[in-house]
């Protein structure tokens, strides 16, 4: 056997590996995910229970504000488009239309965070805190939860840009970039299930 084939065989078998490596960690990513969702689904149902805890205080329907809850939600919709692009000219092998579409994600990602920034500081300096009754206390909880993935999310998105500009479109960075799109898009999925049950029931 040439040296040659034996190379070409080695090489194709390390990119098999590679493969098998990329799937397991995708697939270990899945099981995380899953965890997550446990979580997330028992914040929901603590909220469910508190939801009229009002102690005196202001219900939903007092302290939310639909059309700048809205925008969020807008930005957090594009941002996952705009990531599914990013996914997408990663497959064609363009390496600056990659960071584009990730720098691009990454600025609807902080105008949401911005924004929710903002509605925790004007309830609170409205007297209105986690400490005020058994609702409010549920609400920052679900609430802040999904906002601390989102930033979790905005800083492994940091460090992937970083490694993609580095590294190029490696195999490894091909598994990262997959696995971050699986933990937005399914922060996309919480927030939507956040807007439906907590704002857009709370302010009927």
């Amino acid at each position: 056997m040439s040296t040659e084939t034996l190379t070409k065989h080695h090489d194709a078998h390390a990119e098999h590996g590679h493969h098998d490596a990329g799937a397991n960690k995708l697939f270990g990513f899945w099981i995380y995910l899953m965890s997550d969702c446990i979580i997330f689904a028992t914040l929901f149902a603590t909220y469910a229970v508190m939801v009229n805890s009002t102690a005196g205080g202001p219900s939903g329907k007092d302290i939310f504000e639909l059309p700048f809850v809205l925008v969020e939600t807008a930005l957090l919709l594009f941002s996952s488009i705009t990531y599914g692009f990013a996914v997408i000219t990663m497959e064609k092998g363009s390496k600056s239309a990659v960071l584009g579409w990730l720098g691009l994600t990454f600025l609807f990602g902080l105008g949401f965070i911005g924004m929710e920034i903002y509605e925790f500081h004007h309830l609170i300096t409205e007297g209105f805190g986690p400490q005020r009754s058994g609702f409010l206390s549920a609400f920052f909880t679900l609430v802040g939860t999904h906002g601390l993935h989102v930033t979790s999310g905005l800083i492994w998105m940091l460090v992937l840009m970083y490694q993609v500009a580095t590294k190029g479109l490696t195999s490894t960075n091909h598994t990262r970039v997959m696995c971050l799109s699986m933990f937005w898009h399914f922060l996309d999925v919480v927030w939507i299930c956040v807007f439906t049950i907590v704002y857009l029931l709370g302010a009927m």
